[in-house]
C-alpha cells in the first residue's frame, strides 16, 4: 500500500512540475479509487509540486507562462480532490486578505503562497499587486477575515508595510498580519507590529495555521 501511495503522489507532484492536467486529475481520481486520505495526497503531492515549480521559477528555468500552466495542473487535481476533503478530513476554517504593497508588482511568490492557502482550505481574498494601503484596509473590514498577508520584494516598498499594519490594528485589533517578501525577516516584522514572517510558501501555510487556531482559542 506504501508503494501505491508513494506512486500516487508522485505522479500528483510530477504532473504539477510538467503543468501535465491530465496525469495530475488522473492520479487525484486514484486517490479516491484506493481511498487514500485526500488531505495527506494534498499535502504530500500536489503541494511539493507547486513548491517545486516556484523554486524552477526563481532559478530562472520557468517564466511566467510555465507558471501560469503548473497552477492550471494543480487546480485541476484539487478540483478532483477538494469536494471531498470535508468527509475526510477537518478543513481551516479561515479566511485570508493577501496582496503586494503598492509600487511593488512582483507577484509570483504571493501566488505561490496563495494556491497553497487554497490547497489548505483557506478562504483567499488576493488584492493582486500594487495594492495601495487603504485597499488591505477596507478589504479586511468587508471580509471579517482574520489574516491580513502583505507581500514586497523590494526595499524601496517594503517600509509602507509599517503604516499598513498599524491601519488594519487600529481598525481591528484581533486581526493577525503576516509578511513576507525577500528583503524582509522576523525582526522587521516585529519592529513594525506585524505578529508573524514567513520565509517561503510552507511555512506561510504552517503560520497560518498557528494564527488562526490562536485566534479562535482567544475569541472562544
Amino acid at each position: 500500500m506504501d508503494e501505491l501511495r508513494n506512486d500516487i503522489w508522485t505522479r500528483l507532484k510530477n504532473g504539477v512540475i510538467n503543468f501535465d492536467e491530465e496525469i495530475v486529475v488522473e492520479a487525484a481520481e486514484d486517490v479516491m479509487k484506493h481511498s487514500l486520505n485526500i488531505y495527506e495526497s494534498i499535502m504530500n503531492g500536489l503541494v511539493p509540486g507547486i513548491n517545486e515549480v516556484g523554486r524552477l521559477y526563481e532559478s530562472g528555468e520557468y517564466f511566467v507562462p510555465e507558471m501560469l500552466m503548473c497552477s492550471d495542473a494543480m487546480y485541476a487535481g484539487l478540483n478532483v480532490l477538494r469536494p471531498h476533503l470535508k468527509q475526510h478530513e477537518p478543513i481551516i476554517n479561515g479566511q485570508i486578505v493577501i496582496g503586494v504593497v503598492q509600487g511593488d508588482i512582483h507577484d509570483i511568490g504571493k501566488n505561490i503562497v496563495k494556491m497553497m492557502f487554497d490547497v489548505a482550505g483557506f478562504k483567499v481574498y488576493d488584492l493582486g499587486r500594487d495594492v495601495p494601503l487603504e485597499k488591505f484596509v477596507e478589504e479586511q473590514l468587508r471580509t471579517d477575515s482574520e489574516i491580513v498577508c502583505i507581500s514586497a520584494m523590494m526595499t524601496t516598498t517594503m517600509n509602507s508595510m509599517s503604516d499598513i499594519i498599524k491601519k488594519i490594528k487600529a481598525k481591528n485589533s484581533n486581526v493577525r498580519i503576516m509578511i513576507g517578501g525577500a528583503p524582509l525577516n522576523e525582526q522587521l516584522a516585529s519592529k513594525w507590529g506585524a505578529d508573524g514572517y514567513a520565509a517561503d510558501a510552507p511555512n506561510a501555510i504552517k503560520y497560518a495555521i498557528k494564527l488562526v487556531n490562536a485566534l479562535k482559542e482567544l475569541t472562544s
